[in-house]
């Protein structure tokens, strides 16, 4: 059995999500700065007194920026921030603030809002550093600017197995742990498949969940994966993910495996996601199966787990596809889960287009606030530990100006 400790790192869309928020709330502003800790003094003093002009996010990375040749006649300062497993930026009215903590690197004082920064890095510099950090960094779904032309590229010619590779911010900026168990899960990929044997219908599946899985946690504040559709469909209507952290899987059933690869939990499910004989999964832990004569199986729950059927059913069911019936059980049982994972519904094998990378207008209208998802996740038992967000539930609300609100 393998065993797994949930630690989660703010993901893309929640980074996201704090960048539209303080760009709302925060820039066209000046504030007095200050570091409660002192871990940031230097920062705090080349950007005290100067209008905070820009913020952008890029994957699990926030840039902001102060002053600049529109506010001053200096050049501007570049914060970059990575928030790490526990950071937090939050905003809050000045009479309501919290004192700072032991973490707190910056503190933004003015307008009538207090702001506390801490993360994991919190450096200042220019435009050289900003423009070299972005050199760093891969596509990101939530970015209009995203090539998935590009990303290909790379990928198709990197030996690293794709569960890697979703991980690694140099090719997919924003993508943590809990979306690439979740999104090469939708996408029928097993994590443990190469680069270089990836075909371009997977990857262009795993790049459309990418995007869409992304663009839905900006939207809700939750790392919600699960289709409401098909959820119901399933007799789930809860189920928030497939297979992350879980023992079985949320689709078929069946037992998932766990593993580690290069440091963090990776989650596969077998029979939804077949190797197809394209790489090895030797550290995997998963339970044996066999089909029971104490507690007789349906039909369907065995057929949901090939593993469970004799080679006279398998050949049977596997005759009814077209498909060969040579080789030993395991091939059979592999080949019958393979056609099963391609037919299973929510399964995107070859989109005709690929879906708009970024974060549309109308998402960043109907971005549900901090504490609305903070109340989501409550509502439904979630425990804070799987999902960290680098928000505030009490954060301030913003309200868009009077005609400024956008049609539709």
């Amino acid at each position: 059995i393998f065993f797994s400790v949930v630690s989660s790192m703010v993901e893309g869309h929640s980074v996201h999500r704090i960048a539209v928020a303080h760009r709302r709330r925060l820039v066209g502003k000046t504030f007095k700065a200050t570091s409660p800790n002192g871990r940031f003094a230097a920062g705090a003093k080349a950007i005290n007194g100067r209008v905070f002009s820009q913020i952008e996010a890029v994957g699990k990375n926030l840039f902001a920026r102060f002053g600049g040749p529109d506010h001053d006649t200096s050049p501007p300062v570049v914060i970059h921030v990575h928030f790490g497993m526990s950071g937090k930026w939050t905003v809050h009215e000045a009479h309501k603030a919290p004192d700072p903590t032991p973490t707190t690197r910056l503190r933004l004082e003015g307008h009538g809002l207090i702001s506390h920064l801490s993360a994991m890095t919190v450096q200042e510099g220019g435009l050289d550093m900003e423009t070299q950090k972005l050199k760093s960094l891969g596509q990101d779904p939530l970015r209009a600017d995203a090539s998935p032309e590009a990303l290909w590229e790379r990928v198709r010619r990197s030996k690293k197995s794709i569960g890697q590779l979703l991980m690694d911010q140099s090719c997919f900026a924003g993508v943590g742990n809990i979306y690439r168990c979740e999104i090469l899960f939708k996408a029928g990929v097993h994590p443990q498949v190469p680069g270089t044997s990836l075909t371009y219908p997977e990857f262009e599946a795993i790049w459309a969940h990418s995007v869409a899985l992304l663009q839905r946690g900006f939207t809700c504040g939750s790392i919600l994966t699960v289709d409401p559709e098909e959820a119901k469909a399933l007799g789930k209507p809860k189920l928030r993910r497939y297979i992350y952290n879980s023992k079985w899987c949320g689709r078929c059933g069946g037992a998932v495996v766990a593993w580690d690869m290069a440091g963090r939990t990776c989650y596969a499910c077998p029979a939804c996601q077949p190797l197809g004989g394209r790489a090895e999964c030797q550290n995997a832990a998963e339970p044996a199966v066999f089909p029971s004569h104490c507690v007789r199986d349906t039909d369907e729950d065995r057929l949901a787990q090939p593993a469970k059927l004799t080679v006279p059913e398998l050949k049977t069911h596997l005759k009814a596809l077209g498909l060969a019936l040579t080789g030993r059980k395991a091939e059979l049982v592999q080949r019958l889960a393979a056609a099963a994972a391609a037919q299973a519904p929510g399964v995107t094998a070859a989109p005709r287009a690929l879906p708009a990378p970024g974060i549309s207008p109308e998402a960043e209208d109907h971005m549900l606030s901090a504490a609305a998802a903070a109340a989501e996740k409550r509502a439904a038992g979630e425990s804070r530990a799987v999902e960290h967000v680098a928000e505030d539930a009490h954060d301030v609300p913003f309200v868009m100006p009077e005609g400024e609100g956008r049609a539709g």
